[in-house]
């Protein structure tokens, strides 16, 4: 019999709420106001008396197609003795949805004005998916900040390959429909970035709330083709600049964290970014997928947990 969750799951509608219970703070940005979760002690309005750990502030940042929901196990676990903030990008998430392109670049300038605004310091860098890109561009634009970093599956260099599953998706007619008019992109994702577990239904609906229209999936549309496959997008130089600040970022601790099935952010990834950080500290879930912190939720909190309280 599996082990009971770390965090019970509530039961009825609208139950994925119960899964994430954080009060929601925003910030305005010039295309609109930026959601993002604000916990634990040392968080705007708080005494930063409350824990011994509260100099620790964790950096959540999330890819494609999901949202601040996909930390939630992991907020709850450690927003009693660190500082946790989540934010959604603009157009993901309960963050505004505005009709307006956006780009890697733009991403990247979107969190570095919340982590300034914000002044974060002393930060671990939390990321998986378009997450990592985002925020290891973040860090190296603002590295005082940052202390350490945690990589869960994903990349931060022009891609060498983009799976079937994904290209399709990008297709002038058939793709947009697909994403925007049937939310195909992200009900796939829902089954095809797991692999040893099941959502439940109300995690779900969970991950599926915030795109709900065709309106309010012109984000997850906009990150599949921001997807360089050539240098002449305007995405693959900045990946290539991210790529080449990388040995910069070596002398922070770093643990990587990868579910090895995943056929997205395949292992090869996890290989190129041990070219760049050799003394990262590599820690390989074979049974796991994309979504390695639903398929392994309790071991994730637990590295985590040891990473940023009880380094070693």
């Amino acid at each position: 019999m599996p082990p009971a969750p770390s965090h019970p799951e509530p039961t009825g509608p609208e139950a994925w709420r119960g899964l994430y219970p954080f009060a929601p703070n925003r910030f305005r940005l010039a295309a609109g106001e930026m959601h993002y979760v604000d916990e634990g002690p040392g968080r705007e309005g708080s005494a930063a008396s409350d824990a011994s750990d509260a100099d620790e502030t964790l950096l959540f940042v999330h890819g494609n197609p999901t949202w601040s929901f996909h930390w939630r196990n992991l907020i709850l676990g450690l927003r009693g003795r660190a500082r946790c903030v989540a934010p959604d990008h603009l157009g993901c998430g309960l963050s505004d949805k505005p009709d307006v392109r956006f780009r890697l670049a733009d991403r990247i300038d979107d969190l570095v004005a919340l982590v300034r605004d914000l002044d974060l310091r002393g930060v671990t860098l939390v990321a998986q998916d378009w997450g990592g890109a985002i925020g290891l561009g973040a860090a190296l634009r603002e590295p005082e900040r940052f202390r350490r970093i945690m990589l869960f599956n994903t990349g931060a260099f022009p891609p060498w390959f983009v799976p079937k599953r994904i290209a399709v998706c990008r297709t002038p007619v058939v793709g947009e429909w697909g994403l925007r008019g049937l939310n195909l992109f992200s009900r796939a994702a829902l089954r095809m970035t797991l692999h040893s577990r099941r959502l439940s239904p109300s995690v779900e609906a969970g991950y599926l709330a915030p795109y709900d229209s065709w309106a309010h999936r012109l984000a997850v549309d906009q990150f599949v083709r921001d997807i360089p496959t050539s240098p002449r997008h305007p995405t693959w130089g900045v990946l290539e600049e991210i790529e080449r600040g990388l040995p910069s970022l070596a002398g922070l601790p770093i643990r990587l964290v990868w579910g090895m099935r995943d056929w997205c952010f395949t292992p090869a990834c996890l290989d190129r970014f041990l070219e760049h950080w050799p003394q990262a500290d590599a820690h390989r879930f074979a049974d796991a997928g994309h979504w390695v912190v639903e398929d392994a939720p309790e071991e994730c909190e637990r590295l985590l947990e040891e990473f940023v309280l009880s380094p070693a």
